[in-house]
C-alpha cells in the first residue's frame, strides 16, 4: 500500500474517532430535544416518535412552561441575577486582570490563585462556606445575597480571558497615551478597552452561563423567592416529573450554543491581525 493510501486511511479512522468522541459526548444531551416534542407526559420515546408520526409530536410542554408563572418567575430570577452578577464579576474582573498584567505588582502568582480558587474549588463547599458568611450578614435568601455568590463565582472567568488578552498587549501603547497627557482612567476607556473587548465581553458571557447555570448555590443561599431556571428545574424533578423540564433544557441547549458561537466569533476577531 503506497503513501497516500496510508494516509488517507489514518485521515479515515482519525475522523471515525472524532467522530465517536463527539457522539459519546453529544448523545445524552441531544437525546433530550426530540423528547421535549413529546405529545405524551412521558421521558420515553413512543411508538408515534419512533415512527416519525406527526401526531405523537407538539410544542405542548412548551407552552406550558410559558404558561406556568412559577416558570416565568424562575426565568426572571435569573435574567436578574444573571445580569447583576456578570455586570459585578465584568468589573472585578477586569481591575483584577489590569493589575496582574503589570510586571512590578508583587505576589502576582499568589493572586491569580486566590483569584481563581473559586473555579477550582468544589462548588458545594464554596456554596457551604457561603452560606455561613452571607448568614452572619443577613443577605442569606436574598437576591443582593446570590448576585453576590454569583459573582465570586464568575469572576475568575473575565480574570483568566481578560488576562489572556493581555498578555498580547503592547505597553507601548498607553506609554504613548500617557506621554500625550492621558490619565489612567482615559488611556483605559480610549486605548485599552477597545483593543481587549472581545476578551472581556468573552469573560463576560462565561460568567453569565455560569450564573444562570448554578444551582448549587441556589440550593443553598436562594429562598423560595429566588428560584432561579436551575433551582426551578430541581424541584421539578424532585416534586414532579413533567417534559416541561426538557422544553426548558432544549431551550437553554440552544442558549449554549448561541454563547459558544458568540465566544467563537470573538476570539477569531480578537486573533484577526489588521492588514
Amino acid at each position: 500500500m503506497s503513501g497516500n493510501s496510508w494516509g488517507r486511511v489514518g485521515r479515515l479512522g482519525y475522523l471515525a474517532y472524532c467522530s465517536a468522541v463527539f457522539l459519546f459526548l453529544t448523545a445524552p444531551i441531544l437525546v433530550i430535544v426530540p423528547l421535549s416534542f413529546n405529545v405524551e407526559p412521558y421521558f420515553t420515546f413512543t411508538e408515534g416518535m419512533l415512527s416519525l408520526d406527526p401526531q405523537a409530536y407538539s410544542l405542548r410542554w412548551y407552552r406550558t412552561v410559558a404558561e406556568d408563572p412559577q416558570w416565568l418567575r424562575a426565568l426572571a430570577n435569573s435574567l436578574v441575577i444573571g445580569f447583576a452578577a456578570t455586570a459585578l464579576a465584568t468589573a472585578l474582573g477586569t481591575l483584577a486582570a489590569l493589575g496582574l498584567s503589570n510586571p512590578a505588582m508583587p505576589g502576582r502568582s499568589l493572586a491569580m490563585s486566590l483569584l481563581i480558587s473559586p473555579m477550582v474549588t468544589p462548588v458545594i463547599i464554596s456554596a457551604a462556606g457561603m452560606f455561613f458568611f452571607y448568614s452572619d450578614l443577613g443577605l442569606a435568601q436574598t437576591y443582593p445575597g446570590l448576585i453576590l455568590a454569583h459573582t465570586a463565582l464568575g469572576t475568575p472567568f473575565v480574570v483568566i480571558t481578560v488576562t489572556a488578552t493581555l498578555s498580547g498587549f503592547d505597553p507601548n501603547l498607553t506609554r504613548a497615551a500617557a506621554s500625550l497627557g492621558a490619565g489612567p482612567v482615559r488611556t483605559f476607556r480610549r486605548v485599552q478597552l477597545p483593543l481587549i473587548a472581545p476578551g472581556v465581553i468573552s469573560g463576560a458571557l462565561f460568567a453569565f452561563a455560569t450564573s444562570f447555570d448554578e444551582v448549587v448555590t441556589v440550593l443553598f443561599i436562594g429562598g423560595l423567592d429566588q428560584r432561579t431556571i436551575p433551582r426551578q428545574m430541581w424541584a421539578g424533578i424532585r416534586e414532579q416529573i413533567s417534559p416541561a423540564i426538557l422544553a426548558v433544557a432544549t431551550v437553554l441547549i440552544a442558549f449554549a450554543l448561541l454563547l459558544m458561537v458568540v465566544v467563537e466569533w470573538l476570539r477569531r476577531r480578537g486573533n484577526a491581525k489588521p492588514a
